[in-house]
């Protein structure tokens, strides 16, 4: 296929729209199934990239969920331990445990399931019948893989009555060294993103603290990875082979801390017995139980708590989760780790970390200011690396 025709661009009125080679050869994927779109398709290059490379630096399979051509949350292929199915809502999947793939995107979808709603997936493995049985019973808007399992390309293809949207991609596929866009009519020329993410560029260790266990640099490696492909600025926290908290394009950086600080509260907060322990009508979706939960865990759960409006939602009412029971909870963690794609400025930064349990951080480095930033890590026994090396994504 030379060429895809599109319904329109990134708006209605952009037409009219289509993906093609610039050097006149065949495109590297196959539509399988529905008709994607200009922002369709946006989403799944940029997600693709981001498992093929970190299936490359981690050597274990992984799932990414886009949305608006960022990533939600990407994630290795770990089994779930019993109250991170629950929090997922992925412990009635049967053969969960048996698959590595369906795991990954568990917990990619599982992580900021407010955002991840009517997603864009990305599978850096041939997606099999656990992986779409899971996918099945989603809102997402299509996914792209290297390969599908003949029943698992069924069980997707019957989503949206039909419609869902299905690409291959070529494995081997790998873009020209250069590459150009248009702005206004003008073109923009600049050399592939080709910098590779190991554990390799955490070895400037700046603070006091040199101890980045395996662990760590496992996350910082997902964070980073995770990080050159979200729009910037972005900072990304991450724990457990996953990202739980991802800030884009916001023009502050220490606005993209506490955006991601926020998601990677609430994705600990999910795990609090009280949450876990919510007693939802058993008629409730999982999108409203998503709702519930993200209002109840706010300042604002009177919303869901109250006397007119809690019967909607809870066989009985729940207790309040309080501030103090989840600065408490909040303030118990620690092992996250946190990366940014471009440097701190200030130590502000390193402060509202801490408050979300980071005890570990990858950044450029290069501030006027390191010095401060590294001080305040110091503080608080953090152990920061200085990769050296911007992460910008537009």
């Amino acid at each position: 296929m030379k060429e895809f025709e599109l319904k329109y661009g990134c708006n209605p009125n952009q037409k009219p729209a289509k993906i093609y080679m610039k050097d006149g050869s065949d495109l590297p994927i196959e539509i399988l199934n529905g008709r994607p779109g200009y922002i369709n398709f946006l989403d799944a290059f940029n997600s693709w990239q981001l498992v093929k490379e970190l299936k490359e630096a981690t050597g274990i399979v992984c799932a990414t969920s886009f949305k608006h051509v960022s990533p939600t949350s990407a994630a290795l292929g770990y089994p779930l331990d019993d109250d991170l199915k629950k929090m997922c809502f992925v412990d009635d999947i049967e053969g969960l445990d048996e698959s590595p793939l369906a795991c990954a995107y568990a917990r990619a979808r599982g992580t900021d399931r407010m955002s991840s709603f009517g997603d864009w997936i990305a599978l850096s493995d041939v997606c099999d019948v656990t992986t779409a049985k899971l996918i099945k019973r989603e809102v997402s808007d299509g996914i792209i893989a290297p390969g599908y399992d003949p029943e698992a390309l069924e069980i997707l293809k019957s989503k949206k009555k039909g419609a869902y949207n299905i690409v291959r991609i070529d494995p081997d596929y790998l873009p020209a060294e250069q590459e150009t866009k248009e702005v206004f009519g003008i073109t923009f020329e600049q050399g592939h993103n080709n910098y590779k993410i190991s554990a390799d560029v955490l070895a400037n260790v700046v603070t006091a603290n040199k101890v980045l266990s395996e662990e760590a640099k496992r996350d910082l490696v997902v964070a980073l990875i995770t990080l050159k492909y979200t729009q910037s600025n972005s900072v990304c926290y991450a724990v457990d082979g996953q990202a739980i908290g991802v800030g884009a394009g916001q023009q502050s950086r220490i606005h993209c801390t506490r955006l991601a600080g926020n998601k990677a509260d609430i994705w600990h907060l999910r795990r609090h017995p009280k949450v876990l322990g919510l007693p939802f009508l058993p008629t409730l979706g999982r999108p409203d139980r998503d709702n519930v939960i993200d209002v109840y865990i706010s300042d604002q759960s009177e919303d869901v708590l109250g006397d007119d409006v809690w019967q909607q939602y809870f066989t009985t009412r729940p207790e309040e989760l309080t501030k103090a029971e989840k600065r408490a909870y909040l303030d118990s963690i620690t092992g996250v780790s946190l990366a940014s794609d471009a440097f701190f400025p200030f130590g502000d930064n390193i402060e509202r970390a801490r408050r979300s349990g980071v005890s570990y951080i990858a950044e450029p480095g290069g501030s006027i200011r390191d010095d401060q930033v590294i001080e305040t890590c110091d503080k608080y026994g953090i152990a920061m690396a200085f990769t050296g090396m911007r992460l910008f994504h537009h």
